[in-house]
């Protein structure tokens, strides 16, 4: 039994030894093809020596470079100028020039030449101020590219800056500072009575959809008594609700009633207040006793609590 069951799960036919031959045969070739590859495609051979020699070439040029001159970091935003020395005097040249005191942020081009500073300096110098540079003390002068140190030092004793003429001001006068107050935007209060669609929806947090059910409740009732009844309204979230009531007002404390002495149960049932229950217990107590006499009658009614009572008498009539 075990044998049958070796020979049939476990045996071969004589096709699928030639296939699986065949198949390590394959495997066995792609896995030796790397190494061959050498063999048949010869790879081509480069010369870098011209390449090589520009290298050496650029290496030399850049050590003369770095030994001839000292490092340098230029800000073009503020023609800041930071010179690193290397041992050697960067500007050697004896300086020239008249010395008087003189305000960089008014000096012209002929003032700055007449002190020795160089023709390309007192450019830089103009550029710096036609952007918007300032001068706000003598040390400043040193941000603009092309002043020594040498210079620098020539020059700041007799920098001498002119303060605005606000700040030249006695200390009795104060400079006087205009404050204008942002115009208040006062909302606009909303008879909830009177008010259409578009009032309602200027208000946060209230949609096209809230507003109309706003005002379909409104219709169903016959009009607000009081603001709070609008919380009542479905859909209107009470944080929603707390953040507008302030809008509100009523001022126009008409609203429709009905008359329960003549009143259909379609009629009565239509309201929001009252729905089947109550308007069928109206009903049957005035099929049993009569007209009611006023309004407070109902209170007669064991399903009218007080609560209810409150809430739906400015609704009711008798004549």
């Amino acid at each position: 039994m075990f044998k049958h069951f070796v020979a049939d799960y476990l045996g071969f036919t004589k096709k699928e030894r030639t296939g699986i031959i065949a198949l390590l045969f394959l495997i066995l070739l792609f896995a030796l093809l790397p190494l061959l590859y050498p063999f048949f495609i010869k790879r081509k051979i480069y010369d870098h020596s011209a390449f090589e020699k520009e290298i050496l070439a650029l290496r030399v040029k850049q050590a003369d470079t770095s030994g001839r001159f000292g490092k340098h970091n230029f800000d073009d935003n503020n023609y800041q100028n930071v010179y690193e020395s290397r041992g050697r005097t960067y500007y050697s040249k004896k300086l020239k020039g008249e010395l008087f005191y003189f305000d960089p942020n008014t000096a012209t081009a002929a003032d700055w030449a007449r002190l020795g500073v160089r023709e390309k300096t007192t450019a830089t110098i103009g550029n710096f101020l036609s952007k918007g540079g300032k001068f706000y003390k003598p040390d400043d002068i040193r941000k603009i590219w092309g002043f020594h140190e040498d210079e620098v030092k020539r020059l700041l004793p007799y920098v001498q800056i002119q303060k605005p003429a606000f700040e030249n001001q006695s200390p009795g006068k104060k400079y006087e500072k205009h404050v204008y107050e942002k115009a208040k935007n006062i909302p606009a209060i909303i008879d909830i009575n009177v008010a259409d669609s578009g009032s309602l929806v200027a208000l946060p947090g209230i949609g096209s959809k809230l507003s109309q059910r706003i005002l379909n409740f409104r219709d169903k009732l016959g009009g607000f008594y009081k603001v709070e009844q609008i919380s009542e309204t479905f859909g209107l979230p009470d944080s929603t609700f707390q953040k507008i009531k302030a809008r509100f007002t009523i001022s126009n404390t008409t609203i429709k009633q009905i008359n329960i002495n003549t009143a259909t149960l379609d009629e009565m049932k239509a309201h929001p207040y009252l729905r089947y229950v109550l308007a069928n217990a109206i009903l049957q107590y005035r099929a049993r006793h009569g007209n009611y006499a006023e309004v407070e009658d109902i209170r007669k009614i064991m399903l009218i609590t007080e609560d209810t009572y409150n809430k739906i008498a400015p609704y009711l009539k008798i004549n």
